[in-house]
């Protein structure tokens, strides 16, 4: 004989579009940190204008100052010729492809962003780009 029970038998169920909606919610926010969280580490160079100017910074990518001086500066470390040859054969043997941008004072000397880019190419680096700001109409 069967006796039913006066209380009626209740079924779990799991909602999971929350949980889709909180799971979205948190993805997006970490893409926000995580954009927010890429800055450039050098000094700052007063770059010449230039019309046809784009921002293009990266985590991938190497950023050499040269200063009117003629100091070379990556990461805000002053090095000489012969440490950013070592610097750029060290990142060049971890990515082939590294792209290189070297941005100078608009008072440095030509012949002193020649020598970088000299150096560069050695290291054999093919993207070598100059930074240049966009100019004012």
């Amino acid at each position: 004989m069967h006796i039913s029970s006066p209380v009626q038998g209740k079924h779990a169920r799991i909602e999971i579009i929350p949980l889709i909606d909180i799971m979205f919610f948190l993805l997006a926010s970490f893409m926000m940190v995580s954009l927010s969280m890429t800055k450039v580490a050098n000094i700052h160079l007063n770059l010449p204008p230039a019309i046809a100017a784009q921002s293009d910074f990266g985590p991938d990518m190497l950023h050499i100052a040269v200063d009117k001086t003629g100091g070379i500066w990556v990461e805000k470390q002053k090095l000489t010729p012969a440490e950013l040859h070592t610097v750029l054969t060290n990142r060049t043997h971890f990515n082939p492809h590294l792209p290189v941008y070297i941005g100078g004072d608009t008072e440095t000397r030509h012949g002193d962003m020649v020598d970088v880019l000299d150096l560069a190419r050695k290291a054999g680096i093919q993207k070598i780009a100059f930074t240049v700001v966009a100019k004012q109409p």
